[in-house]
């Protein structure tokens, strides 16, 4: 089996023309080596997404560990490539992963895939990586589509920091408690969620966040692609009328926020109106738990803060 690496070295004086310059460019394959764990990203929806790099590892390993053997076993059959497989998903990943660890200590290579996506994230692989690695496997990602990439790249609203949180949790109350810990986060949050629970998502991110400005991406690179930026209100209400089928990314940008330790209330409550888009009854229900008034209280003040001084914006 052929191990090395091929490089080509290209200089100037191999063009000519005003456009001549002076480069190297190295084109190198590794082909794949006995015993080494492959992560390799499928397409999230359109098949010509997927890299040449892919497709020929997916035709050179000895097996390929899938989440669903019948969804991969489509891709595969669209691009002729006859690699067997087995299956690996959330529920037997524990004892799978070991399986496959001895098959690669035995010499075998073996690519990693999801039913979409990169693997690892929020899907299975996470626990064969770290089980393949303390064995002294060597682990080889193999980049590609991504739902997250993909829709950062088109929302246009976190260029800086990110915080990617996967899937929040099913229930109201847990998904609650779960987003409150980011109220203060100053990096734009990344959430996964399925067509089901978006309006649910969107009603509690409206109560605890706020009303911030957002972008959807969904049915990413599908026929049906749909991408909206709004407010978090405008993107719930538009979730309240549609058909929603296809799972959603969800980014939205971070709130503004003042740490108050004490202080003039109105001052404070005063620089909330003029520097954030946040409602009367966000602002009150913040400003109480930083000072430790009374919600009533502070609403109260609010109002009058408020109606004394109009919002020229």
């Amino acid at each position: 089996m052929d191990v090395g690496s091929h490089c080509i070295n290209v200089s100037g004086s191999d063009f000519s023309g005003s456009n001549a310059f002076s480069a190297i460019l190295m084109i190198q394959t590794n082909h794949v080596i006995a015993g080494n764990l492959f992560v390799v990203a499928t397409p999230i929806g359109n098949l010509e997404d997927i890299t040449l790099r892919a497709l020929r590892i997916l035709k050179e390993v000895d097996l390929i560990a899938a989440e669903d053997t019948r969804h991969t076993r489509q891709l595969l059959n669209h691009f002729d490539i006859h690699t067997p497989l087995i299956s690996y998903y959330r529920e037997n990943e524990a004892e799978r992963s070991d399986e496959l660890v001895q098959k690669l200590l035995s010499g075998l290579t073996i690519a990693l895939v999801s039913d979409a996506g990169t693997p690892g994230i929020s899907d299975p692989g996470a626990v064969l990586v770290q089980k393949a690695r303390g064995a002294g496997i060597i682990i080889v990602p193999i980049p590609g589509p991504s739902a997250l990439t993909a829709a950062l790249s088109a929302a246009g609203i976190a260029e800086g920091a990110f915080l990617f949180l996967g899937f929040a949790p099913p229930k109201k109350g847990q998904r609650q408690k779960f987003l409150s810990t980011y109220v203060d986060a100053p990096w734009s949050l990344v959430l996964y969620e399925s067509p089901h629970r978006i309006q649910g998502l969107l009603s509690d991110v409206l109560e605890i966040l706020g009303d911030r400005h957002a972008f959807w991406g969904r049915e990413l690179t599908k026929l049906y692609e749909d991408l909206q930026a709004g407010t978090i209100s405008q993107l719930l209400e538009r979730a309240s009328v549609q058909r929603n089928r296809g799972e959603f990314v969800l980014i939205i940008e971070p709130g503004v926020c003042r740490q108050v330790t004490g202080g003039d209330l109105e001052e404070t409550l005063l620089w909330y109106q003029q520097n954030t888009e946040l409602s009367l009854k966000d602002v009150s229900q913040r400003v109480a738990k930083d000072l430790g008034l009374s919600r009533s209280e502070v609403y109260q003040k609010a109002l009058q803060v408020w109606a004394a001084t109009p919002d020229e914006s």
